[in-house]
């Protein structure tokens, strides 16, 4: 009778336990919701969804996904497999190294899930323009760049046309770090966005321009001279390649020369490259978590099966499991999404260094290496060589004397900001 019984039995389809969620509504289902063939044909035939980004994090949002029933998934990156990447990137194997990430992902979970499509593209997100992203339905990010953040989150913002709803596009974001995550829903122009939450991020490491050049007393400064100072002195406008080992030597033997000088101790390898890479470690159990979190979202938007996050929730695994969520406000002043411009508030004897320094540590900006322009003309770039070379000497002078007056505009430009930001001098 057993065998029989087991004979029997016809084999689970692979979503089975997707269809308990979608064949019946619940008690917190939207009203839209549309219950049985008609939600789950638009999200295995017609929802089509985007996931930047093919690291740790990424790797498992693809797999979350491919299982949860989506079978339109594109995946963007632009890294190519190291060796290192194995220990927490499980859909690589060591035959992978030297392979683009996107579409060894791809090809991974094609395989392993069949029927599932997974469109790769190995590049940069800003090589795509609007009329891409306006395919998705909902978009992903499993980065580990605030630039590249911020660089879409402002993409989608701008996206936005009142009068046709389509350009909304639903933004989730997760990241890592260690043994802390955070996953967030962002409706761009709605909701907060990612820039309107800067000033949630750690407190990154800023040393004033006129400390680094004229009087360090860490090592830190040291390393900082040599990346920001001597590169671009001795190598002009060419690219750091962080990632480079010739490069770190480079910068470690400039660094150690200095501190020398000033009898600073502590210049070491791994030191340089914490600096000048702002190494995180990245933990797999993280990972998978935040992924869960971050497919969670995806799922119940694009399903209305149960409300999304509104719109933020923090993971803290250091002492335990703990998660909390919150609303994150959106900020009246945020440059993305608030539309207001923003004070700086000084005196008319400040420096241009000063208002740099003050750039520099302001949390909510992020800046690295801002250029300043004034309602005249350029004020201070970094670059290219000459230009730098002609608006240095602006850097000791007051702004009075730069002609600058009370509500005059200062117009900011830097590689991290994927936009002009303006500034109102208040005097």
């Amino acid at each position: 009778m057993a065998a029989v019984a087991s004979s029997s039995r016809l084999p689970l389809h692979r979503y089975a336990h997707v269809d308990k969620i979608l064949d019946r509504p619940g008690p917190q289902t939207d009203e839209a919701f549309a219950a049985g063939t008609t939600v789950k044909e638009f999200l295995r035939t017609q929802c089509k969804i985007l996931v930047i980004g093919a690291g740790g994090l990424g790797c498992e949002i693809l797999t979350n996904l491919a299982l949860s029933g989506f079978a339109d998934i594109h995946i963007i990156d632009m890294d190519t497999i190291d060796v290192s990447n194995l220990n927490r990137q499980f859909l690589f194997r060591e035959k992978d190294v030297g392979n683009s990430k996107a579409e060894t992902a791809a090809a991974f979970v094609m395989d392993r899930v069949k029927g599932v499509k997974v469109t790769p593209y190995h590049g940069k997100i800003q090589d795509k323009d609007e009329d891409y992203y306006m395919q998705f339905n909902i978009i992903i990010c499993g980065l580990d760049s605030v630039e590249a953040r911020r660089w879409i989150n402002a993409t989608l913002v701008n996206m936005v046309d009142e009068e046709n709803s389509e350009s909304l596009k639903p933004l989730i974001d997760g990241g890592t770090e260690g043994f802390k995550g955070q996953s967030r829903v962002i409706l761009p122009t709605i909701t907060s966005c990612y820039e309107c939450s800067l000033d949630m991020l750690h407190r990154q490491t800023v040393f004033p321009i006129c400390t680094i050049a004229n009087t360090p007393r860490l090592p830190e400064h040291c390393i900082e001279w040599a990346s920001v100072l001597e590169w671009p002195r001795v190598f002009g406008d060419k690219k750091m390649d962080k990632d480079d080992p010739d490069t770190i030597q480079w910068l470690l033997d400039v660094a150690q020369k200095r501190a020398k000088e000033f009898n600073i101790e502590g210049v070491t390898w791994s030191l340089t490259q914490g600096v000048v890479k702002n190494i995180i470690p990245a933990i797999a159990s993280t990972n998978a978590i935040i992924a869960a979190a971050c497919t969670q979202e995806a799922f119940k938007i694009a399903t209305t099966a149960a409300p999304y996050l509104n719109n933020y929730m923090m993971y803290t695994g250091n002492d335990g499991v703990y998660a909390y969520t919150f609303e994150h406000e959106k900020r009246p002043e945020c440059p993305v999404c608030g539309g207001e411009a923003r004070d700086l508030n000084c005196t008319s004897d400040w420096t241009l260094e000063r208002i740099l320094e003050h750039l520099a540590e302001t949390q909510d900006l992020q800046l690295k290496r801002p250029s300043l322009s004034g309602p005249k003309g350029p004020l201070f770039f970094q670059a290219p060589a000459s230009l730098r070379a002609s608006t240095e000497p602006n850097l000791a002078k007051t702004l009075t004397a730069l002609g600058l007056e009370e509500g005059d505009e200062i117009t900011v430009t830097d590689a991290s900001l994927p936009f002009q930001l303006s500034l109102l001098l208040r005097f």
